[in-house]
């Protein structure tokens, strides 16, 4: 991997001094140092990215590893004598790569353009880290090792002696802690020195190529034997306690407990969504609909703007913006709850709990964790699927994200749920997520007997690190930066969605009317919406405001509900709320059998094709005959499911 225009932000101090003084020549950059690219290297789940975000604060930010689709977070580390760029590598166990992501891990310890490599030790699993550790030497990268977990090592009575690790290594070994800021300014003086006097892994044999071995196996024997050599060195207990974290694994571990408690978990997160999210959706967009658009409207009118352009700006713009808006305390629940469960430890064990239902799809237990964040949003989880080792299970797994339920459908459910099921919305909208799983295991299963009949699932071995309870300062700013990611990226897409709507509700197909001063069934939108109608008829849905909004959230699917609320507002003089004009349209075409229409629009919704950001994504993965033939299957598949379930629940 050649990272040096990733991961070298720039010249040092001295260079920017130079540089104010006057323009740069040639031969002035050859005399310029550049700033000191330092990689931070470690296994999954042993605190690095806790102790990345401890080291560079807010100063970081997310780019590509060239040539891939791996995200590395890279930002400024500030020692005492200058500003270090830290990289924060993929966790790996071993630098003999299987997956993309370890496969960036590997070349970028081995690419000479980084001048040192911190590598994070877990001193509950210390032989797992040495492993990797020694693998890391063989590259001849320069080292500094950085012990966490070190607490819970000694809770366990395993911790290792530091000072008899640090002499049989031959380099420095500084117990962090990223939660409480230990060791951080101990790391950092090991690293500048590191810096001017390189330290290397003393015992380790020169890397030898596999051409050059008696058999494979060989050169690994021989890390093996280091590493218990080291661990000996290190060594204060052979026998470990058990501890609360053992306890609890053997009820949440259980194959029938697990699943049961991962279920209960869920529940309880959606519900709080539910309860909590709902009623500052409501309230956000309730402010930009009515204070912040009669103030605009004020301003616009003041400078006399022509009335296309006044509706441009608060239909279009301000709506769009004040959609994204209402659902970041959605988003900003969603996202603090999966990062609470991600760092209590917890998820690591759905991996398990799932592994035995995830190999009947012809995967493993990893697997879940994309479809997991899946839930949080689509996108996100594609890239997640890089954590799988071959291609066709990365495949079937991108292929099975889009019917996760993603917190966009969400918000649509809750509409739904609380205008048709007022007493029960919670259990409604529970019972789609439940839908959603079962779509994903019919869908994998239909795939595994069909297109996908060579995928050979392979043993899980994963690590499972100690209960931890979730620290505030590091979720907080978790949170964060995937919302500010969220309104940035999916943000922009709203926004021009809803832009879009506009204008296509603004141009006349019939009536000479003027621009932006148009009944909607004479507009372009109306003219599309009406066309596609009556082929929700079977679902009971044949109305074409809802038509409409269905075209609208193929963009994104927090349109629907903007598309629906711009409908009936431009159609509809009335003083009723978008719920109580929803349910009498649904209670008109559905013949009397509201609740059961309502259901069948909820899985429809679920199912019928991912946003136009999720499509995107799946092409550039996948190519755009897979991400074509998914979406048909999925359009195909809801369409039968919805009518199946407005047939039969009028019925009953």
């Amino acid at each position: 991997m050649s990272a040096q225009g990733d991961c070298h932000s720039g010249p040092t101090r001295g260079a920017r001094a130079t540089a104010a003084a006057g323009t740069l020549t040639t031969a002035t950059l050859a005399t310029v140092p550049r700033t000191a690219s330092v990689l931070l290297v470690g296994n999954p789940n042993v605190g690095k990215s806790t102790l990345f975000n401890a080291l560079t604060r807010a100063r970081q930010r997310v780019v590509n590893a060239p040539g891939t689709t791996v995200d590395l977070t890279q930002g400024v580390w500030s020692t005492e004598r200058d500003d270090l760029t830290l990289v924060d590598l993929p966790g790996t166990y071993s630098l003999i790569a299987r997956s993309p992501d370890e496969q960036v891990a590997a070349d970028a310890v081995r690419d000479t353009s980084h001048d040192l490599a911190v590598v994070v030790l877990d001193a509950t699993a210390l032989s797992r880290s040495l492993y990797l550790l020694g693998q890391v030497a063989r590259a001849g990268r320069p080292v500094v090792t950085a012990l966490t977990m070190f607490d819970l090592a000694q809770a366990r009575e395993v911790a290792p002696d530091a000072g008899a690790l640090s002499q049989a290594l031959g380099v420095p070994v500084i117990e962090v802690n990223g939660r409480t800021g230990k060791g951080l300014q101990e790391l950092a003086s090991a690293v500048t020195e590191a810096l001017e006097n390189p330290s290397h892994i003393k015992g380790v044999a020169p890397h030898v190529a596999a051409d050059d071995l008696p058999d494979n196996l060989t050169e690994a024997q021989q890390l093996f034997d280091w590493v218990e050599t080291i661990t000996d060195a290190a060594a204060t207990s052979a026998d470990p306690r058990t501890t609360v974290s053992d306890r609890l694994d053997r009820v949440l571990l259980n194959p029938w407990v697990g699943p049961a408690a991962f279920l209960a978990v869920v529940w309880g997160v959606f519900q709080l969504t539910t309860v909590v999210a709902s009623p500052l959706i409501d309230a956000v967009a309730r402010t930009f609909s009515g204070p912040v658009a009669g103030w605009v409207t004020s301003a616009l009118g003041a400078v006399n703007s022509p009335s296309w352009f006044e509706s441009f700006i608060v239909g279009g713009v301000l709506a769009g913006v004040g959609t994204v808006l209402s659902f970041v305390p959605l988003m900003a629940i969603m996202f603090a709850a999966v990062s609470a469960l991600e760092s209590t430890g917890y998820l690591a064990r759905v991996a398990v709990v799932a592994d035995k239902a995830m190999r009947a799809l012809g995967l493993d237990g990893r697997a879940m964790l994309p479809l997991i964040v899946g839930f949080g949003c689509n996108v996100p989880a594609l890239s997640a699927t890089a954590v799988l080792p071959h291609a066709r299970q990365r495949l079937l797994t991108g292929l099975l994200v889009p019917l996760t339920s993603c917190t966009a459908r969400l918000a649509v459910y809750l509409l739904l749920a609380h205008t048709f099921f007022p007493g029960s919305a919670g259990t409604v909208v529970f019972g789609m997520y439940v839908a959603s799983v079962a779509l994903v295991i019919g869908g994998g299963l239909i795939a595994r007997h069909t297109v996908m009949r060579d995928l050979k699932p392979e043993p899980l071995i994963i690590a499972l690190p100690d209960y931890q309870l979730p620290h505030l300062k590091t979720l907080g700013m978790g949170v964060w930066t995937r919302i500010a990611s969220f309104i940035r990226k999916a943000g922009s897409v709203i926004v021009v969605a809803v832009m879009v709507l506009w204008a296509l509700q603004a141009i006349p197909v019939r009536g000479g009317h003027e621009i932006a001063s148009v009944p909607v069934n004479d507009s372009v939108y109306g003219a599309v919406a009406q066309g596609v109608a009556p082929a929700l008829a079977p679902m009971g849905l044949n109305d074409w405001r809802i038509s409409a909004s269905l075209v609208a959230g193929i963009a994104a699917k927090e349109v629907t509900i903007a598309s629906l609320a711009q409908s009936y507002a431009l159609d509809s003089a009335k003083d009723a709320s978008l719920g109580q004009q929803l349910r009498a349209t649904v209670e008109r075409t559905s013949g009397g059998a509201a609740g059961a229409a309502a259901l069948a629009l909820m899985v429809f919704v679920l199912a019928y094709l991912p946003c136009m950001a999720t499509l995107a994504e799946q092409r550039r993965l996948y190519g755009l005959r897979w991400t074509a033939a998914a979406a048909s299957a999925q359009l195909v598949s809801a369409y039968g499911l919805a009518i199946l379930v407005f047939q039969v629940g009028r019925l009953l």
